[in-house]
């Protein structure tokens, strides 16, 4: 009975998921440039992010941004009111994140931490004007630009295979 008891415990050990070695299940090596394509891809797909600042209290503060459409090099464009809080609070501290996600597709999500700067360029806010902005009274005036470099970039794409880490749930990141 000792014999057949000890035979169901190895057998099952070998196939049981539970003492695989976690290797096995964790995510295997990403190349850059597949984590930075996969970012395009969900960024591409979502009009609206969530842009995070901290306040003067040290409190993150979060709003839904409209972005420009991302150029290459993954530097994010956004045009705010020049006396709206986050200018204020980028101007304070200007380490901020950007959240794209679609959580009723499911897809995944982009989270870009990064440096930001208030850029008062009259030219260039004309040059990246957007149609909308015609019926905004004295946008020309009222507007500036926020320009993001990054510095990390954090990707689940569950259409790319980029997930988690089983472990720590960290997901793939690329380090600029």
């Amino acid at each position: 009975m000792k014999q057949k008891l000890m035979f169901f415990v190895i057998c099952f050990s070998a196939w049981s998921p539970a003492i695989l070695p976690i290797r096995l299940f964790a995510q295997s090596a990403v190349n850059r440039d597949s984590v930075l394509v996969a970012a395009r891809e969900i960024i591409r797909e979502t009009t609206f992010c969530g842009l995070v600042t901290v306040d003067s209290t040290g409190q993150p503060q979060v709003r839904t941004m409209n972005p420009f459409p991302l150029k290459e090099d993954f530097i994010i464009w956004f045009a705010t009111a020049r006396l709206s809080r986050k200018v204020r609070e980028i101007r304070n501290n200007p380490r901020v994140s950007v959240y794209y996600a679609d959580h009723s597709a499911a897809k995944g999500y982009v989270n870009i931490s990064g440096t930001a700067t208030i850029i008062d360029n009259q030219k260039l806010l004309i040059e990246m004007q957007r149609a909308y902005w015609k019926n905004i009274p004295d946008w020309q005036n009222n507007f500036v630009l926020i320009k993001i470099v990054p510095g990390t970039i954090e990707v689940v794409n569950y259409k790319h295979g980029l997930t988690n880490e089983t472990k720590t749930l960290r997901a793939p990141i690329v380090v600029f």
